[in-house]
């Protein structure tokens, strides 16, 4: 695997004279690992169109900004935190391409520090990254989410799911490890594909019912209270033998591709207004359940008959300026440059609370 140094550029602010009355604010992310031509290498660079965006929008607003890169050296990122001294982080951290649990790891790290940072806190990230774990949560809390079990090595029980189910990798994110060959239809085709997930991405594989119907994603902020913007829809463009109505890899990350073309988002949704009172009061009771903060956004899937079914809770979702959330975002009047300043203002606002507060210098020492 690469091994990059840390990376960090101090971004001289585009308005001069602010500097004294506007915090300092680190944009905290993951420094690509993947080589190109390496799986998953697309979804990792996605990441520096982001920190470019957030960058450019605070700084049109007179922050004093600076990027910091990290990988997998956790020295890396505590001296880096040491020399900048952040006032707040804006926290585009998703964890190494080859290390996901290290999106939780960082955020520790700055609650540890009390350095105020944007997006949900670390137990909210460890659990969300752990999607059977989620799913017992949402049961226990009585949400409705698909039948599942989990696998751990390639000898399992005989499936006890009706065909067809869905297999993924349990502790993966952005579609990591989907594809058209992930919906399988029988015993023979189910062994197959979890042994390929176990020798790709390792155990625990999560095995769950397949909902064959409307992909509604629901975005939340806090602003101050919580509210869902306007839904998202998956719009499935085909159909056939060959084809699942899925979100994969190559639907989120290869454009040209059979699959993104055939996945387009559409905002916003077409949705009566019951059924979307009723998918909205469990996007928020999921959100509480988990700890979120800020924003965050919940993914569903709806049988023929209408019912929602929560297939995740997503506490750090993808944050560029064409991404879905955005799109609810643009649907409720809200720009994204708009909403990362008000998630700055909001963490400064969170660590101004902290009594008796320890300055960083003293909580970081040589």
């Amino acid at each position: 695997m690469n091994q990059r140094k840390i990376i960090h550029r101090f971004s001289p602010n585009r308005k001069r004279g602010t500097e004294r009355t506007r915090s300092r604010v680190l944009i905290l992310y993951n420094e690509p690992v993947l080589l190109p031509g390496q799986p998953d290498y697309d979804s990792e660079q996605e990441i520096l169109e982001m920190v470019h965006a957030v960058e450019n929008n605070l700084e049109q607003v007179g922050f004093p900004v600076t990027r910091l890169g990290v990988n997998n050296d956790p020295e890396n990122l505590f001296a880096g935190l040491k020399e900048i001294k952040p006032e707040v982080v804006f926290n585009l951290f998703e964890g190494t391409a080859d290390h996901g649990q290290t999106e939780a790891f960082v955020a520790g790290l700055l609650e540890w520090l009390k350095i105020p940072f944007t997006g949900s806190p670390y137990n909210t990230l460890c659990v969300a990254r752990e999607k059977p774990l989620t799913k017992n949560l949402l049961r226990g809390a009585g949400l409705p989410t698909p039948a599942y079990f989990v696998v751990e090595e390639p000898r399992y029980p005989q499936c006890q799911l009706d065909w067809p189910v869905i297999v993924k990798p349990a502790n993966q994110d952005a579609s990591v490890g989907l594809d058209q060959g992930s919906v399988v239809t029988d015993h023979a085709q189910l062994q197959r594909r979890i042994h390929w997930v176990l020798e790709t991405y390792g155990p625990p594989v999560l095995v769950e019912e397949f909902i064959g119907g409307r992909e509604i994603n629901v975005g939340l902020i806090e602003a101050p209270h919580l509210a869902t913007l306007p839904f998202g829809e998956i719009m499935f463009k085909e159909n056939g033998p060959n084809f699942w109505p899925i979100v994969t890899y190559e639907a989120k990350w290869k454009p040209g591709s059979r699959d993104y073309e055939a996945t387009p988002a559409h905002y916003p949704a077409k949705i009566n207004p019951k059924l979307a009172g009723r998918i909205g009061d469990l996007a928020k009771r999921a959100y509480r359940l988990l700890g979120c903060r800020d924003y965050a956004r919940v993914d569903f899937r709806l049988r023929l008959n209408g019912k929602p079914y929560i297939l995740e809770v997503n506490p750090n979702p993808d944050f560029s300026p064409n991404a879905g959330f955005t799109g609810g975002l643009k649907c409720a009047g809200i720009t994204h440059a708009q909403f990362t300043v008000d998630l700055v203002k909001r963490a400064l606002a969170r660590g101004r609370q902290t009594v008796n507060q320890p300055a960083l210098g003293e909580l970081v020492q040589s």
